[in-house]
């Protein structure tokens, strides 16, 4: 008689068949929202203006350049760090120690660009390359989770991870390291954040080429999110959750390119902004907050008693400001409210695994923290 298998873990994003429609559905929409956003109606659930083919995508300079970025910021990485944290503990009770130099790694990557912009480098035509470096970053995120599928195969089983399993041959592995360096802990917290950064500065570059100087509306998404980044990079974001083509993606592809696109709308169209409506939205972005772990913001005014997850109200509210420089468009343009409705929808689906592994984890305690905090993250609605 065959023993009895242990319970299974959920299978996330539907299966292997959701699993498989993400990594082509991922890629389509980043892609959308890259044609339309420089298109003159912006329409957000409109067509794109073209499909753009292969001559387009394809850069040869391109790929240089992302693989370039790549090189430097692991270079980057695997400086000395004045700190070093413990990561959580593994099945087999060991923990892995981490660096807390990513702070250091911006500093550095951007007195290197100051060096390069008084030596000539064409900071502001980066803008024009988003498409053919969304391409290559694509491509490499494809070649480099089959990489990642490949190292899981043969990992023991207290390497693989817990959650993360879109049901094909066995979860994906937690923490792939090639000696000290991790992979996912690097591509969480390093390209694509800091690259989201300098794509920003690239497009407030540009604008101030085209138009004389940036825009007020400009350098508050810049400045917004440059605090976001910052505050991210001092703290140890590692999420527990196997690596695999999701991750990767996002952490690659997807938030350098569609998390400027807040910054992309102002470059191809300009909102006049003026300062009392500024001070406003400086005072929405300014909430009480103190970092977290995870590298977001808790808010500390005592709502950890209205709502189970106020950190993502905070996140919430922290996203709504960085588009409410556009606000002037009203709702005639979706686009530049596209990171709130996405933030949105990710939020909700992280809380419903959080209130699963939190009920896994404390039990009845956990039932009765729900039946005092009956709402999850909006007061009164949700």
């Amino acid at each position: 008689m065959a023993p009895r298998q242990g319970p299974q873990a959920p299978l996330e994003f539907g299966g292997p068949l959701g699993a498989a429609a993400l990594m082509l559905l991922l890629p389509a929409t980043m892609f959308h929202l890259l044609l339309v956003v420089r298109s003159g109606p912006a329409r957000l659930l409109g067509p794109p203006p073209y499909l753009p083919g292969l001559e387009v995508l394809w850069s040869p300079q391109a790929l240089l350049l992302l693989l370039t970025w790549l090189g430097l910021q692991a270079a980057l990485y695997l400086l000395p760090a004045r700190k070093v944290a413990e990561g959580q503990e593994l099945k087999d009770k060991s923990r892995l120690r981490y660096p807390i130099n990513g702070f250091q790694a911006l500093v550095l990557t951007a007195l290197l660009v100051g060096l390069g912009l008084s030596a000539g480098l064409p900071l502001g035509a980066l803008p024009e390359m988003l498409l053919p470096l969304a391409f290559a970053a694509t491509i490499t995120t494809f070649i480099f989770s089959l990489f990642l599928y490949m190292k899981a195969q043969v990992a023991p089983a207290s390497a693989l991870a817990p959650g993360g399993n879109s049901g094909e041959r066995g979860p994906s592995r937690l923490n792939p390291r090639i000696c000290s360096f991790d992979f996912k802990y690097f591509c969480e917290l390093r390209p694509g954040l800091i690259g989201w950064v300098f794509i920003n500065l690239a497009l407030l570059v540009q604008e101030a080429e085209l138009r004389g100087s940036p825009s007020l509306a400009m350098w508050l998404v810049n400045g917004f999110q440059l605090l976001y980044v910052e505050a991210v990079l001092t703290t140890m974001d590692i999420m527990h959750d196997g690596f695999g083509f999701m991750l990767a993606f996002g952490d690659l592809a997807w938030v350098p390119f569609t998390y400027s696109l807040q910054a992309q709308f102002l470059l191809y169209h300009p909102q006049p902004l003026g300062l009392p409506m500024a001070a406003v939205i400086c005072l929405i972005s300014g909430l009480e907050t103190i970092p977290t772990a995870t590298g977001r913001q808790l808010l500390v005014s005592g709502w950890w008693g209205m709502v189970r997850h106020p950190n993502y109200l905070g996140d919430l509210i922290m996203a709504l400001a960085w588009s409410l420089p556009h606000f002037c468009t009203g709702v005639s343009h979706l686009l530049p409210y596209f990171y709130v409705l996405y933030f949105t929808a990710l939020l909700v689906h992280r809380e419903a695994r959080d209130e699963r592994q939190c009920l896994q984890k404390y039990g009845r305690a956990w039932h009765e923290y729900c039946r005092r905090v009956p709402y999850r993250i909006l007061p009164y609605i949700y």
